[in-house]
């Protein structure tokens, strides 16, 4: 059909003195059909086109049938001023059919064509003008009105619909010729043993196009993110923690946490409890080469050779701090269930991993960071904000004379390399952190101020157990990592960015992220 209306436009461009419209000229031909013709001569440069998109006004079946023979309010005047002394109302859709009985008699007292007496109609004048059969009459030949408001009225009246209408006005190219030449796409062996190749057309290249778009993998903006976290904590001088336990006891994750045993976060409501097995040992010391430390860095694992940490001792004195104090502490005076210390859970926090290497620098205490970037798991419900999974920033730095105001000056440091400089922080309750911090960022996208973490200074009642000095202080924080994604992507709803609800074109479309650029 286009190779046929290849011959058509250029013939019909041969005999035009001027640009041709192709409504005019290939009026039943689609639009589509007629742009591809045209791009195939405007890539010879034999036509040069623009396409022009209007609305066109279309009658529908009952105007087509007012254009041709009046409108409804027409026939009933008429059926009116035949009758001599007034037409019965009750004859008149007998006489004009049931539908011009029905519309007509309304439009006609409008117009002031007839009047009612009693149960008769009679009319007022003795001639009128059919200006709606003109309107339409108009609108048939066309496609249009001068005065929009008669569009509009008609619409109204379902009389006339619009419909977007593409046109194109073509005129002659540079290279405009009667005939179209077919160009060959390939230089074949045939073509050069016959010579034949000198007098074909060969198609050109076309350097401007863009080439195909490779299937390819792409990383999720989340692991993107993850990235650029990772690449500030080794700026700034942490050790990455092995994170590959998402298995804990309820000891590591709560009690050495100085969480009591009564907690609400302790609750089924808030925590993923396993069922089988449902107890682990108590706390003993790793094999050799441990199965959760062998993702660690070299660092990690070569400062625990020869080491012997007594886990027992821990053990007691993890269980006396809760059920009668200990360090200065009066603890919580409660007795302590061994069984609840060693259900296993779904860790919901990595501060569980951050107490297993505090632990283990008992043995040497030292300055040291720490920070890990893993899953973790909270019964919540899901909405805009939350997940029952999601992943956590973890960071610890332990030292000497550590200050709250220091802890909030390298949160301030810790995001401004983020990009993300308006911060709060408000007052908060941890149990094994005091004072405690959560800290907010403002979201441009939800115009509102969001909870991206959690901070504070472990107590001493969490860190003494596990033999750290007395003078010892811990900054630990947590971190999510969907919070600051969400906010650098502008993303609003947190299940567009993890489950099931994620568009795969917004994973393969995002660039790479840069946390402090815009």
């Amino acid at each position: 059909m286009a190779g046929d209306l290849i011959a058509d436009v250029l013939e019909a461009l041969s005999t035009a003195d001027g640009p041709i419209l192709s409504a005019d000229t290939f009026p039943s031909i689609p639009s589509s059909t007629v742009k591809s013709a045209l791009d195939r001569l405007g890539s010879r440069e034999m036509v040069i086109y623009k396409t022009i998109d209007r609305e066109e006004a279309v009658l529908t079946e009952e105007a087509e049938s007012i254009a041709t023979n009046g409108s409804h309010e027409a026939k009933v005047f008429e059926a009116v001023l035949r009758a001599v002394e007034g037409l019965k109302i009750a004859d008149l859709p007998s006489i004009v059919g049931k539908e011009s009985a029905k519309v007509g008699p309304g439009k006609a007292f409008k117009e002031g064509w007839i009047k009612k007496d009693k149960d008769m109609l009679r009319a007022n004048t003795h001639s009128i003008t059919d200006i709606t059969r003109e309107q339409l009459q108009t609108i048939k030949i066309t496609r249009t009105h001068p005065d929009p408001r008669v569009i509009l009225e008609l619409r109204k009246r379902k009389l006339v619909t619009t419909q977007k209408v593409i046109t194109f006005e073509v005129s002659k190219g540079p290279k405009f010729a009667k005939e179209f030449v077919k160009e060959e796409t390939d230089l074949t062996a045939d073509m050069l043993a016959s010579g034949s190749w000198r007098n074909v057309h060969l198609k050109p290249y076309n350097f401007k196009s863009k080439g195909a778009i490779t299937p390819s993998g792409a990383l999720h903006p989340l692991n993107k993110v993850r990235h650029e976290f990772r690449q500030i904590f080794f700026e700034m001088g942490f050790e990455e923690m092995p994170t590959n336990r998402y298995v804990e006891t309820g000891f590591w994750n709560f009690d050495a946490l100085f969480v009591p045993q009564q907690h609400p976060a302790r609750d089924l409501q808030d925590t993923f409890y396993i069922s089988d097995p449902p107890y682990a040992d108590k706390p003993r010391a790793d094999p050799t080469i441990s199965e959760h430390l062998r993702n660690g860095t070299p660092a990690l694992l070569s400062q625990q050779k020869g080491r012997n940490l007594d886990y027992q001792e821990y053990w007691e004195n993890v269980k006396q701090v809760h059920e009668s104090g200990k360090y200065g502490s009066i603890g919580y005076r409660y007795p302590f269930k061994d069984e609840e210390s060693l259900r296993l859970v779904l860790r919901t926090h990595t501060t569980a991993i951050s107490t297993y290497m505090l632990h283990k620098l008992a043995v040497n205490p030292r300055p040291a960071r720490y920070f890990s970037i893993d899953r973790v798991f909270r019964n919540e419900s899901v909405d805009a904000t939350h997940l029952a999974e999601f992943h956590q920033v973890e960071g610890v730095i332990a030292d000497f004379g550590l200050t709250l105001g220091g802890l909030i000056g390298f949160m301030e440091v810790f995001f401004a390399k983020m990009g993300i400089y308006k911060l709060r922080f408000k007052p908060a309750y941890n149990p094994y952190t005091e004072p405690s911090m959560e800290i907010f960022g403002f979201h441009e996208g939800l115009d509102k101020w969001v909870e991206i973490g959690n901070s504070g200074m472990f107590r001493p009642e969490m860190l003494e157990p596990m033999g750290l000095p007395k003078d010892m202080r811990v900054y630990g924080w947590g971190l999510s990592l969907e919070r600051p994604t969400m906010i650098k992507y502008g993303v609003k709803n947190i299940r567009e960015l993890l489950g099931h609800k994620v568009d795969l074109n917004f994973v393969e479309s995002n660039p790479a992220v840069r946390l402090e650029k815009d």
